[in-house]
């Protein structure tokens, strides 16, 4: 008989440095089974950026001593279009 590999796909949140749980398989003992460990891009960050985050840093107000900029909305708009039309 030629059975046909079989694969489940879990999600975990790492809660012990080094373990990873796994319980209620369909599996059973003496079968043979192979894992494989991702990690998740997400994970390897060690927090999210929120908008206070935006907000404390030097990023916002970069442009407010600039006398060369009048509208800094217009000017961002203007520096999109210029990026776009570089992609094409």
């Amino acid at each position: 008989m030629n059975a046909k590999a079989q694969a489940f796909h879990f999600r975990q949140k790492i809660q012990k440095n080094g373990e990873v749980t796994l319980k209620n398989l369909p599996v059973v003992r003496g079968q043979q089974v192979e894992l494989v460990v991702l990690f998740s891009p997400e994970i390897e960050r060690a927090e999210r950026l929120t908008v206070r985050h935006l907000l404390d840093s030097e990023l916002v107000g970069l442009w407010k001593n600039r006398i060369d900029i009048e509208d800094s909305a217009i000017y961002a708009r203007q520096l999109r279009e210029k990026a776009q039309q570089r992609r094409q």
